[in-house]
């Protein structure tokens, strides 16, 4: 049960600028969404919107089962202010 995944153009903007050594790891977890949108960890924040943890990154993102859909919402480096506006 495959979904398609898309990057909003936030997260793409976000991850043009990660360094290299951490975008090597957090873009393997992004694809990995595509084959379990849930993956162990994830943590749901409000509605379909969820999160998963790569190191000090947060990938924030949105999982529309009935459009086997996982939208990447944006990607940053956890701070005070990283859920506001998501419920977590």
């Amino acid at each position: 049960m495959t979904y398609e995944l898309e990057l909003s153009p936030r997260a793409e903007r976000s991850l043009d600028r990660i360094p290299r050594a951490d975008f090597l790891k957090i873009d393997p977890a992004i694809r990995q969404l595509a084959d379990d949108p849930r993956p162990h960890g994830v943590k749901k924040l409000k509605g379909d919107i969820h999160r998963i943890k790569t190191g000090p990154w947060r990938i924030i993102f949105l999982v529309l089962d009935d459009r086997k859909l996982v939208s990447v919402i944006e990607v940053v480096r956890r701070s005070e202010s990283t859920y506001k506006g998501y419920g977590g």
